[in-house]
């Protein structure tokens, strides 16, 4: 179907925690989720006037995250509310105990469209390490045997850090095994209890997007990024190599289009076109506080004081990662910029400023090597 949204008004996607109560300890975690939940968590009230302001914003797609949704006994209250309004709702627990089959039951029964699991390695010595909890990896893999029985569909989360980089081939393997329907690819930003240390290199960021593109080419299920803007930029440099011969405008036309940036949208949930931090995605924490994405933690509002939809529209900072142009270093010249734009998240923990260049992207712009000449 064609999909228009402007994204100066309305986000494409909202990420909610939920709560950040989690029974994992997991090494990257963004949220420093704690065993406890916080008294100060949006309340169901609070939550069912969150979903109205959310539908009003074109009804953006939901995510529910946390810590672990499920570690709210009202989850499925909040989710079949969202649903019963026409909110496109998914989920993104954790695998602990609490993913009872009859929970997954529940999720099926309420009308969520997806679940989505993380698995960090191929082999239990991986992913739990990376977890920071034995037995997650095996419990993971009882759990998405769940889901094929009630015939949910499943997305797997990776994050690629350093601990994983070299098994990129067995993991996609074990994707492709575990029939499902997205495999969505996390870049690491060391925020929260994620360390530069645990970040694979700018080269290394390069190398596995152009090996992510050669095998979106041979398997059957589909392949986004987050925290990954350049993949976009790649993916658009790998196709027009493969079109030698053609316009170059028509080359560059046709790889916007399969990328999913010039207006359509699948069954799958992609943007029309490239989503950034603050720019189509809105990040809301447990306690109502508005970021841009969660892992660039800067408080533009709260949904209690203030509507979420002014939050979004009229933010100062929301405003400038809206705008490419205000961008800095390489990123504000690049000609990719309004695909691409560089992780904003990567470049605030960096730097310190959300505006300055990915500093993880190898790429030079054309204006930059044309002045070298």
């Amino acid at each position: 179907m064609i999909f228009t949204r402007d994204f100066h008004k309305d986000p494409f996607i909202v990420i909610w925690e939920l709560t950040r109560a989690c029974q994992l300890k997991c090494l990257h975690c963004r949220a420093e989720a704690q065993y406890k939940r916080d008294p100060r968590e949006l309340t169901f009230e609070q939550g069912k006037d969150l979903i109205e302001q959310i539908y009003e914003m074109n009804n953006p797609m939901l995510v529910f995250t946390g810590g672990d949704p499920l570690m709210r006994p009202d989850v499925f209250d909040i989710a079949e509310y969202a649903v019963k309004k026409g909110v496109r709702v998914s989920m993104t627990p954790s695998a602990t105990p609490n993913v009872t089959k009859e929970a997954i039951e529940k999720a099926k029964e309420v009308g969520l469209s997806r679940w989505a699991f993380s698995l960090d390695g191929h082999n239990a010595k991986i992913h739990d390490h990376f977890r920071g909890t034995d037995g997650s990896f095996d419990l993971t893999m009882e759990r998405i045997r769940y889901l094929h029985e009630l015939e949910i569909p499943i997305q797997i989360n990776t994050v690629i850090s350093r601990y994983n980089v070299e098994y990129l081939n067995e993991m996609a393997q074990l994707i492709e095994e575990l029939d499902c329907v997205l495999w969505s690819v996390f870049f690491l930003v060391p925020t929260g209890r994620g360390q530069e240390s645990d970040m694979i290199s700018p080269v290394e960021h390069e190398k596995v997007f152009i090996w992510l593109h050669d095998l979106s080419k041979r398997v059957k299920f589909d392949i986004k990024t987050t925290a990954a803007q350049h993949y976009r930029r790649v993916f658009i440099q790998q196709k027009m190599r493969e079109a030698k011969g053609q316009a170059d405008e028509i080359r560059y036309l046709d790889a916007l289009t399969e990328q999913g940036l010039t207006g359509s949208i699948d069954g799958l949930g992609r943007a029309p076109k490239g989503v950034n931090d603050g720019n189509g995605f809105v990040f809301i924490s447990h306690i109502g506080d508005v970021y841009p994405s969660g892992l660039l933690p800067i408080k533009a509002g709260n949904v209690k004081e203030q509507p979420l939809a002014e939050i979004y529209r009229e933010s100062p900072i929301f405003k400038d990662l809206r705008n490419p142009d205000k961008y800095k270093g390489k990123c504000g010249v690049c000609e990719f910029r309004y695909v691409c734009g560089g992780s904003r998240s990567r470049a605030y923990a960096m730097t310190g400023d959300y505006l300055e260049s990915e500093p993880f992207c190898v790429y030079i712009p054309k204006s930059l090597r044309q002045k070298q000449k």
